[in-house]
């Protein structure tokens, strides 16, 4: 390829190499395309290379089009959502038009050769001449998410509640009962894991994790329970230290009040403590997580010491005789005791000491790789605290008998009579206290048995202080970090102030306060034993929810749920979801359901509001699915009468435009059955495109604010016809495709265009000739409210044509003026209470039922069920009552509840003179007045305007037109006051009925009725049926 010289860079450019969008290489004289446009393709060599930005910002190629780049996906929202770097497809394939004069000079990023990202580059730019933000502190997977998680797993539990346990479960029991539990949190720590690593993790922890994955409804409901839960766990783990220290003052008889006020000053003391190491930053918090979990790896080694230091007769009268293989026998198998002596008792005590792997994830915001550190972390901590807890359990178990008395009195020699029990091969006669069970010590009996055993006591309380330290701490950074994320996703009303962040990190000060004054509350209460079971059900609620939507993204197969951690079942995920709903009725079923009537409570509140955020949830994807299976499965499905439901093309054009016409349908079609709103918009396919882009979204969210269940469609054409042409043939999927086409009056028809009005009476033949019923709407008003709309937007808004009231979409136009209060009237009149008032039906031909099934689904509704529906049909007078009683037999059998009948027997009468004068005036700017010639030279009188009517077609046409003129003065008698009047719409024969005599017809039948009329005829297929198969 010969090589083109590339010309030389901008000063501004030339300094920089990377990524240009188009307008870059455009040149600065109006319609040129570029000094590089006639390069592009050209290839590159190394002379070119160091001079040319278009050669390095790719692989030596000269091209528009760019490398694959970090940036080009960074903080996409969408599909079609690129960034700005990248070039369009107009810019690559359409020919370049820069604006005259205003050469557009992006900055390109700088060349990286990885394509990776560099720091901080979803961050704000600075701006010049300020110094750059300080970095935020950001953790690894051990500091971050490893020993915060282990922290929060370890707890009062594993000091003073695990060697009970082993003592009333035995051994084998007790590894049962861990396991069980370690598998619902494996699980859960698994789903955490994919759902982490299935795209770029932001602050915000679980209620981050669940709401981007199920969505804002479960999300926004779990993530405030949630928050609420750390807040008052925080109060929960304090208490439990300040009871710990009360127990130690009360030793020493150096109380500070009484033993209840005791607690209330040591734990608002401690969180006030704890909010201090908060509020100094995470790097402080970090380090005291650290320093609590030294202390209790020490505490953990002080007491393996302590089961190989040959035992003291203290700690043998207590029950501690070093490793034993008796002992661990005795102790492998149950031995249940008091009320909570069962294997679901002391699991429902057990689980919560294996709850806390939500630590790490919690603080997602702050980790370096959330993706890397969240999986690692939260299944190393779970690994090793396991290992803990069966360790734990075993030695205990193999190292302290179930019962002792504690007294040194009760030694006695080996094989003593009257001696019963295990120590007594030790030496020790605890017989006594065992039969009365008045026993002070053993593993059944005494609490504080790892504090015993250990070589040195007090480390086993630092531990404990530790544990219930840790945890209270990870508990109150949890609470505000989650909280902080959902006040920024405005899910909940009041709750925006909370959301500001402050510091290099984004602190949720405000969060932090707000966390501290409900854990104080809840510290001053001092009775946490009733609200203790409702926290567990929140964490638990979290857990099952989790794992519910680990499941739920992988059952929906959608293409963006790609997580990069494989280890995981979507089974075993579900598992874990329902046995964490079962666990939660196991451990408190009232508290189980207080937690579910929170979640459903918020969850309704969400869904009511609908919150307009789209986080590309799984929920979504199922709603696609769900549509494309139903719409799959439908089309194997053969059409039954029965089921027959009017699915609409609304030629609305603008929705907006037309709001009484797009009502009238939504009101029958809602929860029932398919509304399309169809535009056509005219004009060259390259001008009307874009205008179809911008508008559609804009035309679909007014719909939804006006509370109809409508899509909105539309089509580029070069006329109005062929356009709506497209839309009868192309609208729709499988079976759910429109069988009824809607549209509006058009009241201009006798000043538009002669091929206006030929395209707007052929659309009714196509309608039919395509199978389609038509319903056609008039009201006195109009339906095309254009003029309104431009008015407000422009009071000085002048148009040259009237409006089009055809509902197709043709151009908006009005008179001069503002809008007419009763035009504004009009255009919601379906919305309005029509009170008892009447809807007509004049069903004149059988069309199938249509006439009959729209104003019968229209009478269901709240608005119009109050309005009486009478039904109207011709007939011959001197057999008014066999007819009537043949209509009403029929109607009955329909189950349509139509029981005012009239019968019209004056319909054949001729109509009054100065109607039919008015008739002959509406026609005679249209008539031939051909003087009835023959067909040849009527034929050649009308090349070009074969909407005139020839005196043969209107003597031939003569008694229907009269039937129109009578019809009108009919429906003025009887309906002059109605809600609505639904009648029979009259049929023009295709060829044989000019367009200007057929729109006659309809001005006559319809002039100077106030109440909206629908003209309508089915295809004359059966809608309606009285068989029950």
């Amino acid at each position: 390829m010969a090589e083109l010289p590339v010309p030389e860079l901008p000063p501004a450019l030339s300094r920089c190499s990377g990524r240009f969008t188009i307008s870059t290489l455009l040149g600065t004289e109006e319609g040129s395309r570029g000094p590089y446009a006639a390069a592009e393709g050209a290839g590159c060599d190394s002379t070119h290379l160091s001079g040319s930005t278009l050669c390095t910002r790719t692989f030596g190629y000269n091209t528009v089009d760019v490398v694959p780049a970090y940036e080009h996906y960074a903080n996409s929202k969408g599909v079609g959502d690129g960034r700005k770097e990248r070039p369009s497809l107009a810019d690559l394939h359409s020919i370049l038009k820069p604006e005259p004069g205003h050469p557009r000079v992006l900055v390109p990023d700088p060349q990286r050769s990885n394509g990776l990202p560099e720091p901080g580059l979803e961050e704000a730019a600075v701006e010049p001449g300020r110094a750059p933000a300080p970095e935020p502190v950001r953790f690894g997977w051990v500091k971050g998410v490893m020993i915060r998680c282990m922290l929060n797993i370890w707890g009062v539990i594993l000091y003073l509640r695990l060697p009970w346990i082993t003592a009333q479960a035995g051994i084998a029991l007790t590894w049962l009962i861990i396991l069980m539990s370690v598998t619902v949190t494996t699980i859960t720590g698994l789903s955490i894991s994919a759902i982490s690593t299935n795209g770029k993790v932001k602050s915000g922890g679980t209620y981050f994790l669940i709401s981007r994955s199920l969505g804002p409804e479960l999300g926004g409901s779990i993530g405030l329970i949630f928050a609420f839960a750390n807040a008052v766990a925080v109060a929960m783990h304090t208490v439990g230290f300040a009871e710990t220290v009360r127990d130690l003052l009360q030793e020493h008889n150096s109380l500070i009040v009484d033993p209840t006020n005791d607690i209330r000053i040591i734990g608002v003391v401690t969180v006030t403590v704890l909010l201090g190491i908060s509020l100094a930053g995470m790097e402080w918090e970090a380090k005291a997580q650290i320093l609590f979990f030294l202390v209790i790896l020490v505490s953990f080694i002080n007491y393996l010491v302590g089961t190989v230091i040959p035992a003291t007769d203290e700690k043998q009268a207590k029950g501690f005789f070093s490793y034993r293989a008796d002992i661990f026998a005795q102790n492998f198998v149950p031995n249940w005791r008091g009320p909570e002596g069962s294997f679901f008792g002391l699991f429902s005590i057990f689980f919560p000491s294996a709850t806390g792997i939500l630590a790490g994830a919690n603080i997602s915001g702050d980790l370096k790789d959330p993706a890397v550190a969240i999986p690692k972390g939260t299944l190393m901590a779970i690994f090793w605290t396991t290992v803990s807890y069966l360790v734990l359990s075993a030695t205990i178990g193999a190292c302290v008998v179930r019962d002792a008395s504690g007294s040194l009195n009760d030694s006695v020699a080996v094989g003593s009579p009257g001696c019963e029990g295990l120590a007594c091969g030790f030496g020790w006669n605890f017989t006594a206290c065992a039969q009365r069970q008045s026993c002070r010590y053993g593993l059944s009996n005494y609490y504080q048995s790892m504090s015993m055993v250990s070589g040195f006591g007090p480390l086993i309380t630092a531990g404990i202080f530790g544990a219930t330290l840790s945890s209270a701490l990870a508990c109150l950074v949890s609470a505000p970090k989650v909280f902080q994320c959902l006040c920024r996703d405005q899910l909940y009303p009041l709750i925006g102030f909370f959301g500001k962040g402050y510091g290099k990190n984004s602190e949720p000060i405000r969060g932090y306060v707000l966390t501290y004054i409900i854990a104080v509350g809840f510290i001053l209460i001092a009775e946490l034993n009733a609200i203790a079971p409702i926290i567990s059900n929140f964490f638990l609620c979290s857990y099952a929810l989790i794992n519910f939507s680990c499941f739920h993204a992988s059952i929906t197969n959608s293409p963006g749920w790609r997580p990069s951690f494989r280890y995981y079942s979507k089974w075993a995920a579900l598992f874990g979801a329902a046995v964490s709903v079962v666990i939660m009725f196991l451990l408190t079923w009232w508290a189980a359901l207080i937690a579910f009537g929170i979640v459903i409570f918020l969850l309704g509140y969400v869904l009511y509001k609908k919150p307009d955020v789209n986080w590309g949830s799984s929920m979504q994807a199922s709603s696609y699915n769900m549509a494309l299976n139903y719409s799959v499965g439908l089309s194997e499905v053969e059409e039954h009468i029965k089921n027959y439901r009017p699915q609409c093309l609304v030629l609305t054009g603008p929705p907006n435009f037309r709001p009484a016409l797009v009502d009238f349908v939504g009101t029958f079609t809602k929860n029932l059955s398919l509304m399309l709103c169809g535009n056509v918009l005219i004009g060259p396919w390259k001008q009307k495109m874009p205008e179809s882009r911008l508008t559609a979204d804009g035309h679909t969210k007014w719909l939804t604010k006006r509370k109809i269940k409508a899509f909105y469609t539309d089509v580029v054409a070069e006329d109005l016809r062929s356009g709506v042409q497209m839309l009868m043939q192309a609208a729709g999927l499988g079976k759910m495709r429109p069988n009824i086409l809607v549209l509006g009056y058009k009241r201009n028809w006798r000043t538009v265009s002669p091929q206006s009005l030929e395209d707007y009476v052929g659309i009714l033949h196509d309608a039919f000739d395509f199978k389609y019923g038509v319903c056609l709407m008039r009201m006195k008003e109009g339906l095309n409210v254009s003029r309104v709309l431009q008015a407000h937007v422009n009071p000085m808004f002048e148009a040259a044509e009237h409006p089009d009231e055809n509902g197709t979409g043709g151009r908006a136009a009005a008179g001069t003026g503002c809008a007419s209060a009763s035009e504004q009237q009009a255009s919601t009149i379906f919305q309005s209470e029509q009170g008892k008032k009447t809807i007509d039906i004049y069903w004149l031909f059988d069309d199938g039922g249509l006439t009959l099934l729209i104003p019968y689904l229209l009478g269901r509704k709240k608005r119009w069920g109050k309005c009486k529906i009478r039904v109207f049909v011709g007939g011959q007078i001197n057999r008014m009552d066999e007819e009537r009683k043949a209509i009403v037999s029929l109607l009955s059998k329909f189950r349509l509840g139509f029981h005012e009948v009239h019968i019209l027997p004056d319909i054949n009468q001729k109509p009054w003179p100065e109607h039919i004068k008015r008739f002959d005036d509406l026609i005679a700017p249209f008539r031939l007045n051909d003087g009835f010639k023959d067909e040849a030279t009527v034929n050649e009188m009308r090349q070009g305007c074969p909407w005139k009517i020839s005196d043969e077609e209107v003597d031939k046409n003569r008694a229907k037109s009269l039937r129109q003129v009578r019809l009108n003065e009919i429906l003025l008698d009887y309906s002059r006051d109605a809600a609505l009047i639904a009648i029979t719409l009259p049929v023009g024969r295709k060829g044989r009925c000019p367009s200007s005599l057929y729109m006659a017809w309809l001005e006559t039948l319809s002039w100077d009725l106030r109440p909206p009329i629908i003209l309508t005829r089915g295809n004359q297929e059966n809608v309606l049926t009285f068989y029950c198969q």
